[in-house]
């Protein structure tokens, strides 16, 4: 598979302000503001029925805000005067007529946008699916269709890319292969938005991270500031001297819990501080090591209250 290879985009950015959206009784959307910036990868996150969805398609026109807006580059799509070399999207990688093929679903969207017709070949071979142009899309499984789909969204070679669960149904090859993609776009100097529910691929990926919950803002900031400012510091620290360990932790006034494997659990404190008390009093340690909360844990602590659709156990 190819690079995509052409003049790096000026890329721009997408910002909501004030943006509402409301069905009736219902506010999928309340007053929602942020910023993805160019040259990075922008991670949209949000539980079912969080606004993700709808955002996106006020984004793209297929929806009227009730209130606010957003906007690419400070302009409304429909403003652009060339809106299919300014932004690509995938929002829906089965919207495929399932009797076109590849090549076939490609080239009218070419036609529609007056793009060259080269580019049919160019994305097809930059997303792999050059062996099946001539085949149905009706045929194709869900992660060749999302190929499909992000090679339609990249025909216009966009400065803006938006791309709603890009992930979904590719195998671990082609996630690897979508995670390089995006950011191998953003170091053109393009705006990568996407939504993803694989958090573990979602924190190889993104630089920034909008979260929101029920249609509201929860936080807007860089992927490493999200989780260290929503993470309580802990250590995992283990001694041949168990006793003479928890002696010196105590006098130092340090929280801390044994652990089921003779280890202790140090909170709100580093490693170095750990340390620091352990060589003081002589202790040698086997095991000193930080506890990192993953994007995943701090996600779904800080969603918990705000899911439209969850589990129960008793």
């Amino acid at each position: 598979m190819k690079k995509l290879e052409s003049r790096p985009p000026e890329g721009v950015e997408v910002k909501a302000r004030g943006l509402t959206k409301r069905y009736g009784a219902k506010l999928a959307v309340d007053d929602l503001s942020f910023t993805a910036r160019p040259g990075v990868v922008t991670g949209f996150l949000g539980p079912n029925g969080a606004g993700k969805s709808t955002t996106m398609r006020m984004l793209f026109g297929l929806s009227r805000p009730t209130a606010g807006t957003i906007t690419i580059g400070g302009r409304r799509l429909t403003d652009l005067e060339d809106p299919a070399r300014s932004v690509g999207a995938l929002l829906d990688a089965r919207a495929v007529h399932p009797h076109r093929t590849a090549a076939d679903h490609l080239l009218a969207f070419t036609q529609a946008a007056g793009l060259d017709r080269s580019r049919v070949g160019e994305v097809l071979d930059l997303v792999g699916l050059t062996s099946a142009a001539g085949r149905r899309a009706g045929e194709f499984s869900l992660g060749m269709q999302q190929r499909l789909g992000i090679a339609t969204a990249l025909l216009g070679d966009p400065g803006v890319l938006v791309l709603d669960e890009p992930l979904n149904g590719l195998d671990p090859e082609g996630i690897r292969w979508m995670r390089t993609l995006m950011r191998d776009l953003a170091r053109q100097g393009r705006t990568i938005l996407f939504s993803s529910h694989l958090m573990s691929e979602l924190e190889l990926t993104a630089d920034d991270v909008i979260v929101v919950g029920q249609g509201r803002l929860i936080a807007e900031t860089t992927l490493a500031r999200f989780v260290e400012d929503n993470t309580t510091q802990a250590v995992t620290v283990r001694a041949a001297a168990p006793d003479a360990l928890a002696r010196a932790l105590s006098e130092a006034g340090v929280i801390f819990a044994m652990q089921p494997d003779s280890s202790f659990l140090v909170t709100g404190t580093d490693t170095s501080t750990v340390g620091k008390i352990a060589a003081a009093e002589g202790i040698a340690l086997d095991e000193l090591v930080r506890v990192r909360e993953s994007l995943e844990d701090v996600f779904l602590r800080l969603t918990h209250d705000v899911t439209e659709y969850g589990s129960h156990t008793s």
